[in-house]
């Protein structure tokens, strides 16, 4: 099959008909980091529908990946409809909307971010009875701050309390956050304590949490993890892009 052109994508997402090709067109302009001019205005407006009552499913779908590609397309003019999404009752569009703002480095966002953490483990982080989800997108919304990296006594003090949360996960997602602010190599050590927990889940995401922080104190760690190589490598990745360190490229040899 002939691989679909730009000009081809920005037509599907442009008409209303088909949700299946307008689905595959915003997931396409985030991956190759289009710049055609439409991109940012047509995956804005499939954002809209967010507003319908009640909302298409398949068209939260769309507005879902149009959120995703607006953090890796990293334009002005998405960042405020990004920032007022943290404000949807839908726990997943919040998510999605934190990740884009972190993605996009979005200082505007610190504050709302922070709001939605202000309520700790007893309000954020809790789990409502018969939901598998916490009240907020914790994990989402640390690793924003972290990747925004604002580093101010007020959103140390939203992050904080997570680094107790009962999640492994939400732990690990705060001690990235506090490791990137501050540098402190014991949140990195933290990391490296659930790098080698009983439960593979936790362990990938430990590790590509530490993969993201740039701590190179960590790279025998990642080597030595009992996970698979593809996700190694991946943490290595962004070892080596956020450092340079030479280093780093010679561990992601032996690997290959």
């Amino acid at each position: 099959m002939k691989p679909l052109s730009e000009e081809q994508i920005i037509q599907n997402l442009s008409q209303k008909e088909d949700t299946s090709a307008q689905y595959y067109a915003a997931w396409w302009l985030g991956k190759m980091r289009s710049r055609h001019p439409q991109a940012i205005p047509l995956l804005l407006s499939t954002i809209t529908a967010l507003n319908d009552q009640p909302v298409d499913p398949d068209r939260r779908g769309v507005a879902l990946n149009a959120i995703r590609a607006l953090g890796h397309l990293n334009k002005p003019e998405a960042k405020q409809t990004l920032i007022d999404l943290l404000n949807s009752k839908d726990y997943n569009i919040r998510e999605e909307a934190a990740r884009s703002l972190g993605l996009m480095k979005q200082r505007d966002a610190v504050e709302p971010i922070c709001a939605l953490l202000s309520s700790g483990l007893e309000g954020a982080g809790h789990q409502p009875e018969g939901s598998p989800l916490l009240q907020e997108p914790c994990e989402a919304l640390l690793k924003a701050l972290g990747d925004i990296g604002l580093n101010e006594p007020h959103v140390m003090q939203s992050i904080s309390p997570f680094v107790d949360h009962s999640r492994p996960l939400v732990r690990a997602a705060a001690c990235r956050a506090l490791l990137q602010l501050t540098k402190d190599n014991r949140w990195g050590h933290e990391l490296i304590t659930l790098l080698k927990h009983p439960e593979a889940l936790v362990r990938r995401g430990a590790l590509l949490d530490l993969g993201a922080t740039g701590w190179l104190d960590a790279v025998q760690e990642i080597q030595s993890a009992a996970i698979e190589s593809s996700l190694k490598l991946v943490a290595l990745r962004g070892l080596a892009e956020s450092s340079q360190s030479t280093d780093v490229l010679t561990v992601m040899d032996t690997l290959l």
